[in-house]
């Protein structure tokens, strides 16, 4: 008898668990992948690639939302408004870090964000316009220092990357630069050709072809090595200004979704990652493809968020909401 009770005991706790795993099997329905900028971007094209690898490794449909405004703080909040369960994932960038640091009214805090993974890196190239003298950085450091305050540099808002990359770049350098806020980058762009802008630290992607045709000239990259689409371009530490930046792209969720959840979609995004198509898109884009646990983009996520809260005390870039 006590024999029968234990065996009982032990068909319907076995009963009671494949019951409970199937309710919560991962995933059930369909899940939302949001996007804080516009459609065709280069955020959107990463996460349209993953979404459609996702819905075949996973077996239900990922959906791309588009969210955009306020530097992805709209789609940020979005994916943290909804349920904790792993069916609203952001398309998470260094935008979130920067945003923290620099918003004081920010409704939300890093620890708010559940990485999953890593899912691409681009460094960045400091450009000039084909109008100024200089080809070189050490001739454009001269330059600039014999003309203190008459250089504009480009900067996609204020607080953005752009901005505090250059002016990270001009205390290395010892040089005085006037910031000039865009909206947009193409905006940016045209006054940069037309030399109304002489200076713009970029995203390599974006100036590639640019340099390629000689519209701009590029005086170094941000990379620790030189990058394979641009072998000529120097780093910046081989010019001796320690100054290795890079900007990146992930996959992310809310605090508080099932570590298992978690895993599921970091070993999926893993495998998408490491596609050969998915690397010829990426690096086509000047990227460079890349995937990590949850704990390594975390460390990254804050490393961005320390680096960026610097400058940002050091210059008084704090915004109000």
């Amino acid at each position: 008898m006590n024999m029968f009770v234990v065996y009982l005991a032990a068909v319907l706790g076995l009963t009671h668990a494949s019951s409970s795993w199937a309710q919560n099997a991962y995933p059930d329905k369909q899940i939302r992948l949001v996007v804080g900028f516009s459609a065709g971007g280069p955020t959107d094209l990463p996460a349209r690639f993953i979404a459609e690898h996702l819905t075949n490794n996973l077996g239900k449909k990922v959906l791309v939302e588009n969210k955009t405004g306020a530097g992805g703080q709209i789609a940020t909040q979005d994916v943290l408004s909804k349920p904790k369960d792993g069916y609203n994932l952001l398309l998470c960038t260094h935008f979130e870090a920067i945003n923290a640091a620099v918003y004081r009214n920010i409704n939300y805090k890093l620890s708010d964000i559940a990485p999953i993974s890593q899912i691409s890196r681009y460094y960045y190239a400091v450009v000039l316009t084909s109008e100024l003298p200089p080809n070189n950085w050490e001739s454009f450091v001269s330059y600039a220092k014999a003309n203190p305050g008459k250089l504009n540099y480009g900067m996609i808002g204020r607080g953005s990357a752009q901005e505090l990359l250059a002016l990270e770049l001009g205390k290395f350098a010892g040089i005085q630069m006037v910031g000039v806020p865009y909206k947009g980058g193409t905006e940016m762009m045209g006054d940069l050709l037309a030399g109304r802008v002489q200076m713009y630290v970029s995203p390599t992607g974006p100036i590639i072809p640019m340099v390629k045709t000689g519209k701009l000239k590029i005086l170094s990259v941000s990379s620790p090595e030189r990058l394979a689409v641009l072998p000529d371009a120097p780093t910046m530490q081989e010019k001796g200004v320690p100054f290795v930046r890079f900007g990146w792209l992930g996959i992310c969720a809310a605090s508080g979704t099932p570590s298992n959840v978690i895993n599921v979609l970091n070993h999926a995004i893993t495998d998408i990652v490491q596609m050969p198509e998915y690397k010829d898109m990426i690096e086509k884009a000047g990227s460079i493809p890349l995937a990590s646990k949850p704990e390594e983009l975390s460390k990254i996520m804050m490393d961005t968020y320390d680096q960026t809260l610097k400058v940002v005390n050091e210059y008084g870039l704090n915004v109000n909401q």
